[in-house]
């Protein structure tokens, strides 16, 4: 799906990017500089700035899903990926509000993040997860990288907080705890987009 609207972005005339593109100014109906469009928290994950971006971030969700996916199952897979990139977005509007943001790095650093916790949790050896994390966080305040590292802390926290309940809650007579941890987890992130209004007025 990401790979297919990053192909409509390169149609001329089509102002994909503009449409789906992150702005906190769009989930901040105080600040009343845009009109109210949550979606963009999501949407955001499918567009991209260029080949190598979008690249570099679906090969790192095939490589990391190769080893996620089969071990939570599909739902679970997809209920993180969109949670980490809820956080990631939520990270943005948090620390850079009113910057523009695209791609699918919050929710790249949300795989990273509960992989680092479930293969601590499972006895996996993770020191390279580790070494992998490093880089890429560091990467984003090297100057001269145009790359939004508040999207990469916001989808890094959820991430490991989201591999943390599945985890802990592995059995099935838990799977209800599990849904309503969740579900917290995703009120939790849309009640801290109250706060950027508070915060810098």
């Amino acid at each position: 799906v990401t790979l297919l609207v990053y192909l409509t972005q390169l149609i001329p005339g089509l102002a994909v990017q503009e449409l789906l593109a992150f702005n906190s100014l769009f989930v901040a109906p105080a600040w009343n500089a845009a009109p109210f469009q949550p979606w963009r928290l999501f949407t955001v994950l499918l567009v991209h700035s260029g080949f190598f971006h979008v690249g570099l971030n679906m090969l790192a969700v095939w490589m990391i899903g190769r080893s996620l996916e089969p071990l939570l199952g599909r739902w679970r897979f997809l209920a993180l990926y969109l949670l980490g990139g809820l956080g990631g977005s939520v990270g943005v509007a948090l620390i850079a509000p009113g910057i523009w943001v695209v791609g699918a790095s919050g929710a790249v650093f949300g795989l990273l993040g509960a992989l680092l916790v479930i293969g601590r949790h499972i006895g996996a050896n993770i020191r390279g997860i580790v070494l992998i994390l490093g880089l890429n966080l560091v990467i984003g305040f090297v100057p001269g990288f145009q790359v939004a590292w508040q999207a990469h802390v916001g989808g890094l926290v959820v991430g490991a907080l989201v591999g943390l309940i599945y985890a802990r809650t592995r059995s099935v007579r838990q799977q209800a705890l599990q849904v309503w941890l969740l579900a917290a987890v995703t009120v939790g992130l849309f009640a801290l987009l109250l706060l950027p209004p508070l915060i810098y007025g």
